[in-house]
């Protein structure tokens, strides 16, 4: 839906998307139903270096760029060691964890996605051809961080339909987001 570039001295060097996110239940889950339109995940960070300060700058001021009100929903995987320290660098509000889940894959195919293994099999098709490589894994849990986007009235009447507990923000360890120096660059384009 909405895609952003940050430049340093005329190079693209990092982009960040938005997009509906994939659960309709998601959308309605936070702030009910009369916003569940104006809900945009952001779901892809990618930065060249990734010097200090580069993402938390990139992220703050495409939000500024979205339409108003739009609320952010975004995730930290465990799984991979993230915390989000970015989103709460942008004072992102903090809900807690997503809920335990699994998920199918197969032996030898782990690097595959379920939907392309699938090809619109149903999933007793799917255990019946690959027999006992079918197995289940647990999914790692996700940090979630929501934002709030809009002038002051509608950033207020939005917190206050929140349907996700506020939580302190989770910590660990930082030193490996601690390398780099502050960049100059010169400004978002919407690529």
């Amino acid at each position: 839906m909405h895609a952003f570039g940050l430049y340093e001295n005329g190079q693209l060097v990092g982009v960040v998307t938005y997009g509906i996110p994939a659960s309709p239940a998601l959308c309605m889950g936070i702030c009910g139903k009369e916003y569940s339109d104006k809900v945009l995940e952001l779901n892809r960070v990618c930065l060249l270096d990734n010097t200090k300060n580069q993402a938390s700058f990139l992220v703050a001021n495409s939000i500024k760029l979205l339409p108003k009100p739009t609320i952010v929903v975004s995730y930290a995987d465990t799984g991979k060691g993230h915390v989000g320290y970015v989103y709460q660098a942008t004072n992102f509000i903090y809900t807690g964890l997503s809920a335990n889940r699994v998920d199918w894959t197969v032996k030898g195919l782990e690097h595959k996605h379920s939907k392309t293994l699938s090809d619109g099999m149903t999933l007793e098709s799917i255990k019946e051809k690959y027999g006992d490589d079918f197995y289940y894994t647990e999914r790692s849990r996700k940090h979630r961080y929501i934002y709030f986007h809009g002038d002051k009235r509608q950033k207020k009447t939005m917190k206050n339909l929140l349907k996700y507990q506020i939580e302190p923000y989770p910590k660990g360890d930082s030193s490996r987001y601690d390398s780099g120096n502050a960049v100059e660059t010169q400004g978002l384009l919407n690529i």
